[in-house]
């Protein structure tokens, strides 16, 4: 179906997402499943198999290996929903609205002494428009493109951690 899959590059590439293909790669590879994403780097496609247990499969396709992707079907509403949120932290938090706002409260105290231009928005920190912080306001809570930046609040968010007892 294309010449050469890692020479694609993103644009095209998105064009798959979402959609049920086989992928060839090497001599006598074939997976099959729902295309979650593809890797902008090495050009690797992550496909997902929601097998009828209930159990879920992941296969990383490496680029450089990757023969010929062809679409076997598109995913409907359902799927597409379910492929975005199959990965996704469930959002389950046990803790009282007033608990949230007191670690809500400390977390941005501790952003502040160290620093940290923090503001609150609604539930959510936002640290200099580029990170947020959702409830309940840990390291793995915090969302950000900017790897560098998160990589550093989160070990601070780690570090407020450790020292409160």
């Amino acid at each position: 179906m294309q010449d050469d899959w890692s020479l694609l590059g993103p644009l095209q590439w998105i064009r798959y997402v979402n959609k049920r293909v086989t992928v060839t790669a090497g001599k006598d590879e074939e997976r099959r499943g729902w295309l979650l994403t593809v890797d902008p780097v090495s050009a690797s496609l992550v496909l997902v198999d929601f097998r009828e247990d209930g159990g879920t499969s992941v296969h990383v396709v490496m680029g450089h290996a990757v023969e010929e992707v062809q679409v076997l079907e598109e995913a409907d509403e359902e799927m597409a929903e379910r492929l975005r949120t199959s990965f996704l932290p469930s959002s389950s938090c046990s803790l009282d609205p007033e608990e949230l706002r007191r670690r809500r409260g400390g977390v941005r105290s501790w952003l502040q002494k160290n620093r940290v231009p923090v503001e609150e928005e609604g539930d959510e920190l936002k640290v200099a428009e580029v990170l947020t912080i959702r409830a309940p306001y840990g390291p793995e809570d915090c969302c950000s493109s900017n790897q560098i930046i998160l990589d550093r609040i989160q070990r601070l968010i780690q570090n407020l951690i450790q020292t409160d007892p």
